[in-house]
C-alpha cells in the first residue's frame, strides 16, 4: 500500500478546470504510472493521469469494495498485495460472460444497453452522492439572516459540485435510473432512483437547515451511522405531540426572557442588596452570570432524577472547559463510570471564542486519553456569527468557528438555530452519537444577536447592514407558531392561552421572592460537600490532626516501594539499583524525597484516601537528564518510579503504589498531554468533586506554571472568595536557583505569596518541590519524623550547638527551601556553628507569627537576616519583611542577604550562577556586612 500511497503523491495534481474535463470523458481517461511496454488499451479503466480522482476511487474501495467497479477492487487488491501500480490492472472478464449480470444491467437500463458509459454513469452517480456528503454544508441554508456568504470574500457559498455535468452527465440523464450504492442511504428502501430524485433527496439532506461535516472522520462504521441518520427518507418527521411539545418549552424560553426584559429595572431594584451579601460569608462575590448551580430534578421521560451541575465561571472565555471536564472525571469515577454511561458533560462556547481560544484545542486532545476521557462531550456553539463587535473574517482564518473539533474526529453539526425542529433533531442526533461512540461531537448554532453584546452596547456602529436586517427579523419564537398555526397543529387561541399561563408563573415566582430573607449558599455551589464543614449540626474543627503513622505501616509502605510486587516481572537493570537503594534507606529509617512521598501517598491510601497524581511525566519522576550537563552522574535518575515497565512485554506494567494493602483506594499517576492551562484545569475540576481525595498537578519545572497561570489566578486563587468553591488541589511545583536558566530556576513564589490572604482556612496548597535536593544525600528524614504524635512543622528551629547557647548567637538567618543546605556547608566550613543560627520557615502562608516570635525572642543578642537565593524583586523578600517586622520589637531590623533585583529569574551560565551564589553567602556570613539601612 505504501507504494500506491507513493504512486498518489507522483501523480501530477490537474487544475479544477482540467479535473472537470476529464471527469466528463469518463474513466476511459485514467491511467496510473505504467511501463512503456504496456498496453494502454489493454487498461481501457486506467487512462489518464487524474490523481484526485483515483484517490478518490481508492477510499471509496476502503469503505467497501463493492462501491467500485471490479476493475478498480482488482487494481487496489494487488497494489495492497505489493504489485507495481503499472502492472496492479488486471481487465475483469468480460460483462459477456455473465448472462445474470447483463440481464440486470439491460433491466436496469430498459433494454440494450452500452454496459461501459452505464458503468461509467453509476461511478459519476457515486462521486456526485459522495460531493453531496462532503461539501453539501457549504451551501446548506444555516444563517438565519441569510448573509453568511458575504462574512468571506472567497466563501464556497457556490461550490458548484452540483452541477451534474462535472460529474461527465447530462440533462438527459435526470430521468435515468440509476442503482444506489451502499454508501447512501437516501432510497430508503428503495435501491434504484431517478437521478433527479436522488439529487432533490440530497439536497434535502444535506443542504436545507442542516449542514453535516462528517466525512473526515476515518471511521466508516461512524460515517455510516450519520449518513444513516440524515439521509434516511422521512427522519426528521415530528408527531403533532411533539410539535406541541417543543412549542412550549420554546414559549418558556422565551417568555422568561422577555420577563426578564420587561421588569429588569424592577428586579435588579429588588436583588441589589441581596447580590451583596449572597455568599453570607466573608468573599468578594461575582457578577450573576458567572454563578454555578447545583440542581436535583425529575425527569419525566425517564421518570428517575437527574442531577444538573452548572459551572461557575470566569469571564475569561472557554477557560472553565478543562474544569468541566476534570469535574465530569471524577464523578464518573466515584461512582464507577467505566464508559460514561451515568455521567456526561455538555459544553456551551460562544463562536468567536471557540475558534480564538487555544484552551478548546487543549481541552479536545484530552478527550481520549486514558486518564483524562470523559468518554464523549456534547460541544454547543452559539454561533451569533460575530464575536462583540469583530466579523467573523477578522476572527478566523477558518471558514467554521468549530474547525477545531476535526483534529479529534469528531462531526460537527451544522444547524439554522431560526429552525427549532431541524435543532431539535440535531441535539438528538448529538445525544445519540455521544451514547453510542463515546466520542466527542459538536453542535454549531448558527443564530444572530439580536441585541448588543451587553446592556449598553450599540451595534450599528460596527455592523450596521447586519443590525438593519435584524430589525427586520422575526423572532424564532412567531415563525413557529405561524408555521404551526398553518399546519393546524396549534391555533391562534391555543398559543395565547399558553403564552399567558407562563407569564403568570413567572409574576407569581417574583411575588414570592420578595418574602425571601435568605439567600443560601447551596444555591450556588457548583460541587458541594456535604458534611465535610460540619459535624452533627455543628462547625467541624479545621486544625490539622497528626499525620504520622506507626512503624509497622512505614516499613510496610518503604518495602513496597522498594520491591516489585508481580510475578515474573522484568524491570530494568539500572531501577534493580534504585530499589535496591529504597531497601537500604528502610533498613536505616530514613527517607529521601522520593521515599517519603511514597510514605505520604501509601498511607493515605491505605486510610481508603483516593490519591491522583497527574501531569507531564510524573510517572516516572523529572531531571532524568535533560540537562545533563548541570547534573553529576547520581542524580541522572528520575527519581520517582511509580510506574514500572516490563522489558520484556510491551505495555505490561506495574502500580506498585496498588499493592500496599488489598482494601486500600486506588492510586491514579498519569502522565499527562504537554499542556499545562489544560491538564491544570482538568485537575482543578477532578479535585473539586469530593474533599475525601489528594489531587496533585505537578509541573514540569515550576516555572512552566506560568501557561496556566489563568486557571491559578481565576480559580484556584479566588474561587472561593468569588463564588464559595472549595477545593483541595495541590500544586507541584520544582523550584531551584542551579544555574539551569531563566525558564528552568523559578516557579515565581512571589506571585502565589502575593495571591494569599494570609486566612488560615485557605485552600488549596502549594508546595515548592526540590530538584537537587531529591538526591542530596542531606535532604532526609528519619522514621522518628514520621511516627504517631508528629506532625507538620511550620518553622524547623535550630537544633545544633547554637541553639545550646543563644545567648552567644551574633545572627539569626531565616531562609526557607535549598538555600538551607547551602548556607549550613558555608557555617561550617567559616566555622561559626555557634555563633549563627538558622531558621527554616516550611510555612510561608498563613505566616507562622506564633513559632517567629518564639524564635526571634529567644536570640535577642543575635542581627536578624532574611536569606534568599532569589532576585531582590522576586522569590520570599517582599512577602516575608513585613510580617517579620510585626513580629520583632520596634528597635530590631531585619536585614537582606540575596541577589540583586534583576527581570530574568535567573542566569542560564553556571559560573555566574556560582559567583551569585558565593557572593550571597559572603554576605550573610560577614557579620560586619550590615551597617546600613537594611
Amino acid at each position: 500500500m505504501h507504494r500506491l500511497r507513493t504512486t498518489f503523491a507522483r501523480l501530477r495534481p490537474l487544475t479544477a478546470a482540467q479535473t472537470a474535463q476529464r471527469l466528463s470523458r469518463g474513466l476511459r481517461t485514467f491511467q496510473p504510472t505504467r511501463c512503456p511496454n504496456e498496453s494502454v488499451a489493454a487498461e481501457p479503466f486506467l487512462n489518464g493521469t487524474s490523481s484526485n480522482y483515483m484517490e478518490e476511487m481508492y477510499y471509496t474501495w476502503l469503505e467497501n469494495p463493492r462501491n467500485v467497479h471490479k476493475s478498480w477492487d482488482i487494481f487496489f487488491r494487488n497494489a495492497n498485495a505489493g504489485a507495481l501500480p503499472g502492472a496492479a490492472y488486471q481487465s475483469p472478464p468480460p460483462l459477456s460472460r455473465t448472462s445474470q449480470g447483463i440481464a440486470s444491467v439491460q433491466a436496469l437500463a430498459g433494454g440494450q444497453v452500452n454496459v461501459e458509459k452505464l458503468v461509467e454513469d453509476h461511478l459519476a452517480v457515486q462521486s456526485l452522492i459522495r460531493a453531496y456528503q462532503v461539501r453539501g454544508h457549504h451551501i446548506a441554508k444555516l444563517d438565519p439572516l441569510d448573509i453568511s456568504c458575504v462574512d468571506f470574500d472567497d466563501a464556497p457559498c457556490a461550490v458548484g459540485f452540483q452541477n451534474v455535468g462535472f460529474y461527465g452527465l447530462a440533462e438527459s440523464d435526470l430521468d435515468k435510473v440509476f442503482r444506489l450504492p451502499t454508501t447512501t442511504f437516501i432510497g430508503g428502501n428503495e435501491s434504484v432512483l431517478p437521478l433527479r430524485e436522488i439529487i432533490r433527496r440530497l439536497e434535502a439532506a444535506y443542504c436545507q437547515h442542516i449542514g453535516v461535516e462528517f466525512m473526515f472522520i476515518n471511521d466508516v462504521e461512524q460515517c455510516q451511522w450519520i449518513r444513516q441518520k440524515f439521509e434516511t427518507p422521512g427522519v426528521m418527521q415530528f408527531s403533532l405531540e411533539e410539535k406541541r411539545t417543543l412549542l412550549g418549552r420554546m414559549i418558556r424560553s422565551t417568555r422568561f426572557e422577555h420577563f426578564l426584559l420587561h421588569d429588569e429595572f424592577t428586579i435588579v431594584g429588588h436583588n441589589c442588596f441581596t447580590q451583596n451579601v449572597f455568599f453570607g460569608v466573608q468573599g468578594s462575590g461575582d457578577v450573576k452570570y458567572h454563578l454555578g448551580m447545583y440542581h436535583k430534578r425529575i425527569n419525566r421521560v425517564s421518570d428517575r432524577y437527574i442531577t444538573m451541575s452548572l459551572m461557575a465561571n470566569p469571564s475569561h472565555l472557554e477557560a472553565v472547559d478543562p474544569v468541566v471536564q476534570g469535574k465530569t472525571k471524577a464523578e464518573q469515577f466515584y461512582c464507577g463510570d467505566t464508559e460514561g454511561k451515568r455521567v456526561m458533560s455538555i459544553l456551551l462556547h460562544g463562536d468567536a471564542a471557540f475558534a480564538g481560544q487555544g484552551i478548546v484545542y487543549e481541552t479536545f486532545h484530552l478527550s481520549d486519553l486514558p486518564s483524562y476521557t470523559t468518554h464523549g462531550t456534547i460541544h454547543v456553539v452559539v454561533n451569533n456569527q460575530i464575536g462583540f463587535t469583530t466579523d467573523p473574517r477578522m476572527a478566523r482564518s477558518s471558514p467554521y468557528p468549530t474547525d477545531v473539533a476535526r483534529v479529534v474526529n469528531a462531526p460537527i453539526f451544522h444547524v439554522n438555530a431560526d429552525d427549532p425542529e431541524a435543532v431539535t433533531y440535531v441535539c438528538k442526533v448529538a445525544a445519540e452519537w455521544r451514547n453510542t461512540f463515546h466520542k466527542d461531537v459538536v453542535v454549531d448554532l448558527v443564530c444572530y444577536r439580536r441585541n448588543g453584546h451587553n446592556e449598553m452596547d450599540e451595534p450599528m456602529f460596527t455592523q450596521p447592514l447586519m443590525y438593519k436586517r435584524i430589525k427586520k427579523q422575526k423572532g424564532v419564537l412567531q415563525k413557529f407558531v405561524e408555521k404551526l398555526i398553518a399546519e393546524e397543529v396549534v391555533t391562534t387561541q391555543e398559543y395565547e392561552e399558553e403564552v399567558a399561563r407562563y407569564d403568570k408563573i413567572c409574576e407569581e415566582a417574583y411575588t414570592r421572592s420578595k418574602d425571601e430573607k435568605i439567600l443560601h449558599i447551596k444555591h450556588w455551589l457548583d460541587s458541594p460537600w456535604p458534611g465535610f464543614f460540619t459535624l452533627d449540626g455543628q462547625p467541624r474543627s479545621m486544625s490539622c490532626p497528626s499525620t504520622g503513622i506507626s512503624e509497622d505501616e512505614l516499613l510496610r509502605i518503604g518495602n513496597v516501594a522498594a520491591s516489585v510486587p508481580v510475578q515474573d516481572f522484568t524491570i530494568h537493570g539500572g531501577l534493580s539499583r534504585i530499589l535496591k537503594g529504597r531497601a537500604n534507606m528502610v533498613s536505616q529509617r530514613v527517607c529521601d524525597w522520593a521515599l517519603g512521598e511514597y510514605m505520604a501517598f501509601g498511607s493515605l491510601l491505605k486510610d481508603g484516601i483516593h490519591v491522583r497524581l497527574s501531569g507531564q511525566d510524573v510517572e516516572r519522576g523529572k531531571f532524568s537528564g535533560d540537562f545533563t550537563h548541570f547534573f553529576s552522574a547520581d542524580l541522572l535518575h528520575s527519581h520517582r518510579h511509580h510506574v514500572l515497565h516490563d522489558q520484556n512485554v510491551d505495555k505490561r506494567i506495574c502500580i506498585p503504589m496498588n499493592h500496599i494493602s488489598p482494601d486500600q483506594a486506588p492510586y491514579t499517576v498519569c502522565n499527562s498531554s504537554l499542556s499545562e492551562y489544560g491538564v491544570l484545569g482538568f485537575e482543578l475540576g477532578f479535585a473539586m468533586a469530593s474533599p475525601n481525595a489528594l489531587v496533585l498537578w505537578e509541573a514540569q519545572f515550576g516555572d512552566f506554571h506560568n501557561t496556566a497561570q489563568c486557571i491559578i489566578d481565576q480559580f484556584i486563587s479566588s474561587g472561593q472568595a468569588k463564588w464559595v468553591r472549595q477545593n483541595g488541589i495541590v500544586l507541584l511545583l520544582p523550584h531551584g536557583m542551579e544555574g539551569m536558566g531563566p525558564e528552568h530556576s523559578s516557579a515565581r513564589p512571589e506571585r502565589f505569596l502575593q495571591m494569599c490572604n494570609d486566612d488560615p482556612d485557605v485552600f488549596p496548597l502549594i508546595v515548592f518541590t526540590p530538584k537537587s535536593l531529591l538526591r542530596h544525600p542531606e535532604a532526609k528524614s528519619s522514621f522518628d519524623d514520621m511516627l504517631p504524635g508528629t506532625h507538620f512543622k511550620r518553622v524547623i528551629p535550630e537544633d545544633g550547638p547554637a541553639a545550646a547557647s543563644p545567648d552567644k548567637v551574633r545572627r539569626v538567618i531565616f531562609c526557607t527551601g535549598k538555600i538551607y543546605y547551602e548556607l549550613t556547608r558555608e557555617r561550617k566550613n567559616r566555622g561559626m556553628d555557634d555563633t549563627v543560627a538558622i531558621v527554616r520557615i516550611e510555612q510561608l502562608s498563613p505566616f507562622p507569627f506564633d513559632l517567629m516570635k518564639a524564635e526571634t525572642d529567644r536570640y535577642l543578642n543575635a542581627d536578624l537576616v532574611w536569606c534568599q537565593e532569589e532576585h531582590k524583586n522576586q522569590g520570599y523578600y517582599d512577602y516575608i519583611k513585613p510580617r517579620l517586622r510585626t513580629t520583632i520589637t520596634n528597635t530590631r531590623t531585619i536585614w537582606y542577604a540575596g541577589r540583586e533585583s534583576a527581570a530574568a529569574p535567573a542566569t542560564g551560565n553556571k559560573q555566574t550562577h556560582l559567583t551569585e551564589l558565593q557572593r550571597l553567602l559572603d554576605t550573610a556570613f560577614d557579620l560586619k556586612a550590615f551597617s546600613g539601612k537594611p
